[in-house]
Protein backbone atom coordinates (compact mmCIF):
# COMPACT_ATOMS: atom_id res chain seq x y z
CA UNK A 1 0.00 0.00 0.00
CA UNK A 2 2.93 2.31 0.78
CA UNK A 3 4.45 2.00 -2.07
CA UNK A 4 1.15 2.19 -4.01
CA UNK A 5 0.86 6.08 -2.98
CA UNK A 6 4.26 6.57 -3.43
CA UNK A 7 3.86 5.96 -6.97
CA UNK A 8 0.74 7.53 -7.41
CA UNK A 9 2.58 10.81 -6.20
CA UNK A 10 5.12 10.40 -8.64
CA UNK A 11 2.85 10.06 -11.29
CA UNK A 12 0.46 13.14 -10.55
CA UNK A 13 4.19 15.17 -10.51
CA UNK A 14 5.52 13.74 -13.69
CA UNK A 15 1.99 15.15 -15.51
CA UNK A 16 2.03 18.59 -13.75
CA UNK A 17 5.43 19.13 -14.97
CA UNK A 18 4.30 17.80 -18.86
CA UNK A 19 1.36 20.31 -18.81
CA UNK A 20 3.02 23.34 -17.46
CA UNK A 21 6.52 23.07 -18.58
CA UNK A 22 7.16 25.44 -21.92
CA UNK A 23 7.27 22.40 -24.06
CA UNK A 24 5.35 22.12 -27.73
CA UNK A 25 2.33 19.93 -27.13
CA UNK A 26 2.18 17.41 -29.83
CA UNK A 27 -0.78 15.48 -31.36
CA UNK A 28 -0.60 12.75 -29.57
CA UNK A 29 0.18 14.60 -25.82
CA UNK A 30 -3.44 15.01 -24.58
CA UNK A 31 -6.54 13.78 -26.66
CA UNK A 32 -10.16 14.82 -25.63
CA UNK A 33 -11.53 11.80 -23.32
CA UNK A 34 -12.76 12.38 -20.03
CA UNK A 35 -10.14 10.93 -18.57
CA UNK A 36 -7.12 13.12 -19.84
CA UNK A 37 -5.46 14.50 -16.42
CA UNK A 38 -4.67 17.39 -18.73
CA UNK A 39 -8.21 18.52 -19.15
CA UNK A 40 -8.51 19.39 -16.03
CA UNK A 41 -6.25 22.56 -16.76
CA UNK A 42 -8.16 25.85 -17.38
CA UNK A 43 -6.40 27.88 -19.88
CA UNK A 44 -5.88 31.65 -18.26
CA UNK A 45 -4.85 33.26 -21.22
CA UNK A 46 -3.63 32.95 -24.95
CA UNK A 47 -0.90 34.27 -26.95
CA UNK A 48 0.33 34.43 -30.30
CA UNK A 49 4.43 35.39 -30.63
CA UNK A 50 7.54 34.98 -32.89
CA UNK A 51 9.22 37.31 -35.33
CA UNK A 52 6.93 36.70 -38.24
CA UNK A 53 3.74 36.67 -35.86
CA UNK A 54 2.55 40.06 -37.35
CA UNK A 55 0.24 42.35 -34.94
CA UNK A 56 -0.26 39.27 -33.49
CA UNK A 57 -4.11 37.86 -32.99
CA UNK A 58 -4.98 41.23 -34.89
CA UNK A 59 -4.03 40.00 -37.94
CA UNK A 60 -6.06 36.92 -37.95
CA UNK A 61 -10.07 36.52 -39.54
CA UNK A 62 -12.61 37.39 -36.78
CA UNK A 63 -13.56 34.06 -36.66
CA UNK A 64 -10.33 32.63 -35.34
CA UNK A 65 -10.03 35.09 -33.37
CA UNK A 66 -13.26 34.35 -31.59
CA UNK A 67 -12.42 30.55 -31.55
CA UNK A 68 -9.15 31.39 -29.31
CA UNK A 69 -11.11 33.94 -27.55
CA UNK A 70 -13.34 30.77 -26.29
CA UNK A 71 -10.37 28.83 -25.45
CA UNK A 72 -9.36 30.95 -22.56
CA UNK A 73 -11.91 30.27 -19.49
CA UNK A 74 -11.77 26.49 -21.46
CA UNK A 75 -10.46 22.93 -20.46
CA UNK A 76 -7.14 22.18 -22.04
CA UNK A 77 -8.08 20.78 -24.63
CA UNK A 78 -4.72 19.37 -26.74
CA UNK A 79 -6.55 18.41 -30.36
CA UNK A 80 -8.67 21.55 -30.34
CA UNK A 81 -5.21 23.89 -29.87
CA UNK A 82 -3.23 21.74 -33.14
CA UNK A 83 -6.75 22.73 -35.17
CA UNK A 84 -6.01 26.21 -34.51
CA UNK A 85 -2.92 26.12 -34.54
CA UNK A 86 -3.06 24.77 -38.23
CA UNK A 87 -5.98 27.40 -39.34
CA UNK A 88 -3.01 30.42 -37.58
CA UNK A 89 -0.34 28.65 -39.94
CA UNK A 90 -2.82 28.95 -43.09
CA UNK A 91 -3.45 32.57 -42.45
CA UNK A 92 -0.49 34.19 -41.31
CA UNK A 93 1.49 31.68 -43.90
CA UNK A 94 3.97 30.70 -41.33
CA UNK A 95 6.23 27.96 -41.91
CA UNK A 96 5.08 26.11 -39.20
CA UNK A 97 3.15 26.85 -35.18
CA UNK A 98 4.35 25.31 -32.32
CA UNK A 99 2.62 24.82 -28.93
CA UNK A 100 3.95 26.09 -25.82
CA UNK A 101 1.92 25.36 -22.52
CA UNK A 102 3.29 26.98 -19.44
CA UNK A 103 2.39 27.30 -15.64
CA UNK A 104 -0.39 30.03 -15.29
CA UNK A 105 -0.77 32.71 -12.31
CA UNK A 106 -3.28 30.32 -10.80
CA UNK A 107 -2.88 27.40 -9.35
CA UNK A 108 -4.39 24.55 -12.04
CA UNK A 109 -4.31 27.44 -14.24
CA UNK A 110 -1.97 27.18 -17.43
CA UNK A 111 -0.68 29.98 -20.33
CA UNK A 112 -1.03 28.51 -24.08
CA UNK A 113 1.55 30.48 -26.32
CA UNK A 114 1.31 29.83 -30.62
CA UNK A 115 4.79 30.48 -31.49
CA UNK A 116 4.99 31.15 -35.39
CA UNK A 117 8.06 31.02 -37.35
CA UNK A 118 8.92 31.08 -41.09
CA UNK A 119 12.03 29.33 -42.75
CA UNK A 120 15.69 31.63 -42.67
CA UNK A 121 15.24 31.87 -46.36
CA UNK A 122 11.37 31.98 -48.12
CA UNK A 123 11.81 30.99 -52.00
CA UNK A 124 9.00 32.06 -53.93
CA UNK A 125 7.41 32.27 -57.70
CA UNK A 126 5.26 35.32 -56.94
CA UNK A 127 3.84 35.23 -61.15
CA UNK A 128 4.38 32.88 -63.47
CA UNK A 129 2.34 33.61 -66.60
CA UNK A 130 1.69 32.73 -70.38
CA UNK A 131 -0.46 35.11 -72.26
CA UNK A 132 -1.27 34.37 -76.38
CA UNK A 133 -1.20 38.00 -76.71
CA UNK A 134 1.69 39.57 -74.32
CA UNK A 135 3.99 36.11 -74.03
CA UNK A 136 6.02 34.94 -70.78
CA UNK A 137 5.54 37.16 -67.80
CA UNK A 138 7.43 35.89 -64.45
CA UNK A 139 9.00 36.98 -61.25
CA UNK A 140 10.73 34.89 -58.45
CA UNK A 141 11.66 36.60 -55.07
CA UNK A 142 13.59 35.05 -52.23
CA UNK A 143 13.23 36.70 -48.35
CA UNK A 144 14.51 36.48 -45.41
CA UNK A 145 13.26 37.18 -42.01
CA UNK A 146 15.11 38.37 -38.89
CA UNK A 147 14.17 40.40 -35.52
CA UNK A 148 11.27 41.32 -37.16
CA UNK A 149 12.57 42.68 -40.49
CA UNK A 150 11.74 41.16 -44.36
CA UNK A 151 14.22 41.72 -46.70
CA UNK A 152 13.69 40.80 -50.39
CA UNK A 153 15.47 39.88 -53.39
CA UNK A 154 13.34 39.42 -56.70
CA UNK A 155 13.87 39.07 -60.58
CA UNK A 156 11.10 40.60 -62.74
CA UNK A 157 10.34 39.95 -66.66
CA UNK A 158 7.14 41.30 -67.20
CA UNK A 159 5.10 42.17 -70.31
CA UNK A 160 1.21 42.14 -68.56
CA UNK A 161 1.27 44.26 -66.20
CA UNK A 162 1.71 47.92 -67.54
CA UNK A 163 1.94 48.98 -71.20
CA UNK A 164 5.94 47.87 -72.06
CA UNK A 165 7.96 44.99 -70.57
CA UNK A 166 9.88 45.52 -68.01
CA UNK A 167 12.76 43.03 -66.89
CA UNK A 168 15.59 44.02 -63.94
CA UNK A 169 15.17 43.74 -60.18
CA UNK A 170 13.65 44.35 -57.38
CA UNK A 171 14.72 45.18 -53.52
CA UNK A 172 13.01 45.48 -50.43
CA UNK A 173 13.32 46.11 -47.01
CA UNK A 174 10.25 45.58 -44.61
CA UNK A 175 9.53 46.16 -40.63
CA UNK A 176 6.17 45.35 -38.96
CA UNK A 177 6.98 46.98 -36.00
CA UNK A 178 8.79 50.29 -35.56
CA UNK A 179 8.55 51.24 -31.69
CA UNK A 180 4.70 50.13 -31.95
CA UNK A 181 2.79 47.60 -33.40
CA UNK A 182 0.84 50.32 -34.93
CA UNK A 183 3.66 51.37 -37.24
CA UNK A 184 5.87 49.72 -40.04
CA UNK A 185 8.36 50.70 -42.75
CA UNK A 186 8.81 49.55 -46.36
CA UNK A 187 12.06 50.63 -48.40
CA UNK A 188 11.43 49.76 -52.21
CA UNK A 189 13.92 50.09 -54.73
CA UNK A 190 13.26 49.11 -58.39
CA UNK A 191 15.74 48.87 -61.49
CA UNK A 192 13.93 48.00 -64.89
CA UNK A 193 14.95 47.98 -68.46
CA UNK A 194 12.23 48.31 -70.76
CA UNK A 195 11.16 46.83 -74.32
CA UNK A 196 7.92 48.35 -76.54
CA UNK A 197 5.80 47.12 -78.73
CA UNK A 198 5.37 48.18 -82.49
CA UNK A 199 2.08 49.87 -81.82
CA UNK A 200 3.64 51.70 -78.90
CA UNK A 201 7.13 53.11 -80.87
CA UNK A 202 4.93 53.95 -83.54
CA UNK A 203 2.73 56.25 -81.41
CA UNK A 204 4.58 58.02 -78.99
CA UNK A 205 8.55 57.74 -79.32
CA UNK A 206 9.31 60.88 -77.76
CA UNK A 207 7.34 59.45 -74.57
CA UNK A 208 9.13 55.99 -74.71
CA UNK A 209 12.34 55.46 -71.58
CA UNK A 210 14.32 52.43 -72.28
CA UNK A 211 15.38 52.10 -68.42
CA UNK A 212 14.19 53.32 -65.24
CA UNK A 213 14.79 53.64 -61.33
CA UNK A 214 12.41 53.84 -58.73
CA UNK A 215 13.13 53.90 -55.02
CA UNK A 216 10.54 54.12 -52.51
CA UNK A 217 10.14 54.97 -48.66
CA UNK A 218 6.78 54.87 -46.95
CA UNK A 219 5.59 54.54 -43.85
CA UNK A 220 2.16 51.69 -42.82
CA UNK A 221 0.17 53.08 -40.07
CA UNK A 222 -2.47 50.44 -38.70
CA UNK A 223 -5.06 53.03 -38.01
CA UNK A 224 -7.57 50.97 -35.94
CA UNK A 225 -8.71 47.37 -36.74
CA UNK A 226 -8.35 46.49 -40.68
CA UNK A 227 -7.62 49.94 -41.48
CA UNK A 228 -4.58 50.52 -42.96
CA UNK A 229 -2.20 53.93 -44.56
CA UNK A 230 0.42 53.72 -46.77
CA UNK A 231 2.45 57.25 -47.01
CA UNK A 232 5.97 57.92 -48.83
CA UNK A 233 7.71 59.24 -51.34
CA UNK A 234 8.41 57.64 -54.74
CA UNK A 235 11.78 59.38 -56.58
CA UNK A 236 11.44 57.64 -60.36
CA UNK A 237 14.14 58.24 -62.52
CA UNK A 238 13.93 57.14 -66.05
CA UNK A 239 16.15 57.39 -69.59
CA UNK A 240 14.62 58.10 -72.75
CA UNK A 241 14.66 56.89 -76.21
CA UNK A 242 16.06 59.65 -77.70
CA UNK A 243 19.29 59.87 -79.84
CA UNK A 244 21.07 61.27 -76.81
CA UNK A 245 21.89 58.32 -74.33
CA UNK A 246 22.24 60.51 -71.40
CA UNK A 247 19.12 62.46 -71.39
CA UNK A 248 16.76 61.56 -68.25
CA UNK A 249 13.73 62.77 -66.50
CA UNK A 250 12.26 62.22 -63.01
CA UNK A 251 8.82 61.63 -62.06
CA UNK A 252 8.58 62.12 -58.10
CA UNK A 253 5.35 61.95 -56.36
CA UNK A 254 3.96 61.69 -52.74
CA UNK A 255 2.10 58.89 -52.76
CA UNK A 256 -0.36 57.31 -50.27
CA UNK A 257 -3.12 53.95 -50.25
CA UNK A 258 -5.73 53.68 -47.87
CA UNK A 259 -6.77 49.73 -47.30
CA UNK A 260 -9.61 48.53 -45.93
CA UNK A 261 -10.00 44.44 -45.20
CA UNK A 262 -12.00 42.97 -43.60
CA UNK A 263 -12.88 38.85 -43.27
CA UNK A 264 -15.67 36.73 -42.09
CA UNK A 265 -14.76 32.77 -41.50
CA UNK A 266 -11.78 31.16 -42.82
CA UNK A 267 -10.48 28.57 -44.92
CA UNK A 268 -11.89 26.03 -42.25
CA UNK A 269 -15.60 27.50 -42.11
CA UNK A 270 -18.37 26.58 -44.37
CA UNK A 271 -18.89 30.14 -45.11
CA UNK A 272 -16.54 32.48 -45.97
CA UNK A 273 -16.76 36.37 -47.26
CA UNK A 274 -13.93 38.61 -47.39
CA UNK A 275 -13.69 42.79 -48.52
CA UNK A 276 -10.86 44.35 -49.78
CA UNK A 277 -11.21 48.42 -51.02
CA UNK A 278 -8.73 51.22 -51.14
CA UNK A 279 -7.95 54.51 -52.64
CA UNK A 280 -4.61 55.41 -54.10
CA UNK A 281 -3.52 58.93 -54.84
CA UNK A 282 -0.16 60.14 -56.37
CA UNK A 283 0.40 63.53 -56.66
CA UNK A 284 3.57 64.73 -58.62
CA UNK A 285 4.50 67.79 -57.24
CA UNK A 286 7.44 70.55 -58.32
CA UNK A 287 8.47 70.75 -55.00
CA UNK A 288 10.11 67.23 -54.90
CA UNK A 289 11.90 68.69 -58.64
CA UNK A 290 10.12 66.33 -60.96
CA UNK A 291 9.73 66.76 -64.74
CA UNK A 292 5.91 65.01 -64.23
CA UNK A 293 3.05 67.20 -62.99
CA UNK A 294 0.35 65.46 -62.28
CA UNK A 295 -2.06 63.89 -60.01
CA UNK A 296 -3.67 60.04 -60.03
CA UNK A 297 -6.35 58.73 -58.18
CA UNK A 298 -7.25 55.22 -58.27
CA UNK A 299 -10.53 53.88 -55.92
CA UNK A 300 -10.73 49.74 -56.02
CA UNK A 301 -13.04 46.68 -54.14
CA UNK A 302 -13.04 43.64 -54.59
CA UNK A 303 -15.52 40.96 -52.79
CA UNK A 304 -15.79 37.26 -52.37
CA UNK A 305 -18.12 35.61 -50.90
CA UNK A 306 -17.34 31.33 -50.36
CA UNK A 307 -19.76 29.24 -49.14
CA UNK A 308 -19.10 25.16 -49.63
CA UNK A 309 -17.41 24.65 -53.02
CA UNK A 310 -19.41 27.59 -54.70
CA UNK A 311 -17.45 31.45 -54.41
CA UNK A 312 -18.18 34.32 -55.82
CA UNK A 313 -15.59 37.35 -56.72
CA UNK A 314 -17.17 40.88 -57.74
CA UNK A 315 -14.60 43.39 -58.68
CA UNK A 316 -14.25 46.91 -59.37
CA UNK A 317 -11.92 49.91 -60.33
CA UNK A 318 -12.12 53.15 -61.33
CA UNK A 319 -9.72 55.98 -61.68
CA UNK A 320 -8.55 59.07 -63.36
CA UNK A 321 -5.39 61.11 -64.13
CA UNK A 322 -4.59 64.67 -64.29
CA UNK A 323 -2.42 66.45 -65.77
CA UNK A 324 0.67 64.50 -67.92
CA UNK A 325 1.71 61.15 -66.18
CA UNK A 326 4.93 58.94 -67.70
CA UNK A 327 3.79 56.03 -69.30
CA UNK A 328 4.11 53.60 -66.22
CA UNK A 329 1.19 55.57 -64.26
CA UNK A 330 -0.92 55.30 -67.13
CA UNK A 331 -3.84 53.09 -66.75
CA UNK A 332 -4.34 49.86 -68.52
CA UNK A 333 -6.75 46.99 -69.31
CA UNK A 334 -6.71 44.22 -71.38
CA UNK A 335 -4.24 41.22 -69.82
CA UNK A 336 -4.62 38.32 -67.79
CA UNK A 337 -6.17 40.15 -64.89
CA UNK A 338 -8.51 42.75 -65.68
CA UNK A 339 -10.99 42.76 -69.01
CA UNK A 340 -9.87 39.50 -69.95
CA UNK A 341 -9.49 37.99 -73.62
CA UNK A 342 -9.05 41.52 -75.10
CA UNK A 343 -5.21 43.11 -76.08
CA UNK A 344 -3.77 46.26 -74.35
CA UNK A 345 -2.20 46.82 -77.61
CA UNK A 346 -5.53 47.04 -79.34
CA UNK A 347 -7.50 48.82 -77.10
CA UNK A 348 -5.29 51.95 -76.57
CA UNK A 349 -1.53 51.52 -76.94
CA UNK A 350 -0.21 54.03 -74.72
CA UNK A 351 -2.99 53.45 -72.08
CA UNK A 352 -5.50 56.08 -70.66
CA UNK A 353 -6.07 59.12 -68.01
CA UNK A 354 -9.89 57.30 -67.15
CA UNK A 355 -10.57 54.07 -66.24
CA UNK A 356 -13.46 52.00 -65.67
CA UNK A 357 -13.74 48.20 -64.74
CA UNK A 358 -16.35 46.01 -63.38
CA UNK A 359 -15.53 41.74 -63.30
CA UNK A 360 -17.62 39.34 -62.01
CA UNK A 361 -16.54 35.46 -61.39
CA UNK A 362 -17.96 32.07 -60.35
CA UNK A 363 -15.87 29.39 -59.83
CA UNK A 364 -17.42 25.98 -58.37
CA UNK A 365 -14.81 23.45 -56.96
CA UNK A 366 -11.91 24.31 -59.48
CA UNK A 367 -14.25 25.50 -62.62
CA UNK A 368 -14.50 29.20 -62.98
CA UNK A 369 -16.86 31.58 -65.40
CA UNK A 370 -16.32 34.84 -65.52
CA UNK A 371 -18.04 38.53 -67.56
CA UNK A 372 -15.45 41.45 -67.28
CA UNK A 373 -16.23 44.81 -68.61
CA UNK A 374 -14.49 47.81 -68.75
CA UNK A 375 -13.22 50.82 -70.63
CA UNK A 376 -9.82 53.01 -70.64
CA UNK A 377 -10.15 56.26 -72.17
CA UNK A 378 -8.50 60.51 -72.35
CA UNK A 379 -11.34 62.05 -73.84
CA UNK A 380 -14.97 61.56 -73.20
CA UNK A 381 -15.89 61.22 -76.64
CA UNK A 382 -13.38 58.11 -76.91
CA UNK A 383 -15.23 56.52 -73.86
CA UNK A 384 -16.10 52.93 -75.63
CA UNK A 385 -16.83 50.11 -72.88
CA UNK A 386 -15.98 46.60 -73.50
CA UNK A 387 -17.38 43.23 -73.05
CA UNK A 388 -15.24 39.98 -72.39
CA UNK A 389 -16.77 36.19 -71.15
CA UNK A 390 -14.45 33.47 -70.66
CA UNK A 391 -14.22 30.18 -68.56
CA UNK A 392 -11.68 28.04 -67.12
CA UNK A 393 -9.93 25.83 -64.41
CA UNK A 394 -8.77 27.67 -61.03
CA UNK A 395 -6.63 26.03 -57.87
CA UNK A 396 -4.34 27.12 -55.31
CA UNK A 397 -2.81 30.38 -57.14
CA UNK A 398 -2.46 28.18 -61.16
CA UNK A 399 -5.52 28.91 -63.41
CA UNK A 400 -6.04 27.92 -67.05
CA UNK A 401 -8.37 29.90 -68.98
CA UNK A 402 -9.82 30.46 -72.38
CA UNK A 403 -11.55 34.60 -72.75
CA UNK A 404 -13.62 36.09 -75.74
CA UNK A 405 -13.62 39.01 -76.44
CA UNK A 406 -17.80 40.31 -77.09
CA UNK A 407 -17.77 42.04 -80.34
CA UNK A 408 -19.01 41.48 -84.17
CA UNK A 409 -15.74 41.15 -85.93
CA UNK A 410 -13.36 38.59 -85.45
CA UNK A 411 -13.46 37.31 -81.75
CA UNK A 412 -10.31 35.86 -81.50
CA UNK A 413 -10.28 34.45 -77.74
CA UNK A 414 -6.97 35.03 -75.78
CA UNK A 415 -5.57 31.63 -73.79
CA UNK A 416 -3.29 32.09 -70.46
CA UNK A 417 -2.08 30.07 -68.38
CA UNK A 418 0.14 30.22 -65.10
CA UNK A 419 0.65 31.42 -61.32
CA UNK A 420 -0.31 35.39 -60.84
CA UNK A 421 -0.85 36.41 -56.99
Amino acid sequence: MKWAIILALVASSAIWAGATDDSTLTAGAADSEPTNVNARYIVEGVNISGSESRTGISALSSSLKAELKQVVGANLDSNKLEKLAGRIKDELKATRVKIHVTKGTKPEHVLVNFEVAKKPVDLKVAKFLYDTEQGWSGEGTAATHFGGNTVTLGLVSDCDDLLERYAGIRAKFERDNLLTDRLGMVFEFDDFHEMWNPAEAAAAAPELYRSRQVFTPEARVKIFGPLELDLGVRFARYRLSTPDPAETESSNAVVSTLRYHQRWGSGADVQEQELDTSYSLESAMRVLSTDADYTRHLAQARYKFRRDRNRVDVTFMSGVIQGQAPLFDRFVLGNAEVLRGWNKFELDPLGGSHLVYGSAEYTYRYYQVFYDNGAVWDRAQDCEPKQSVGAGFKKDGFQLAVAFPLRTVHPNPIFFAGMNF
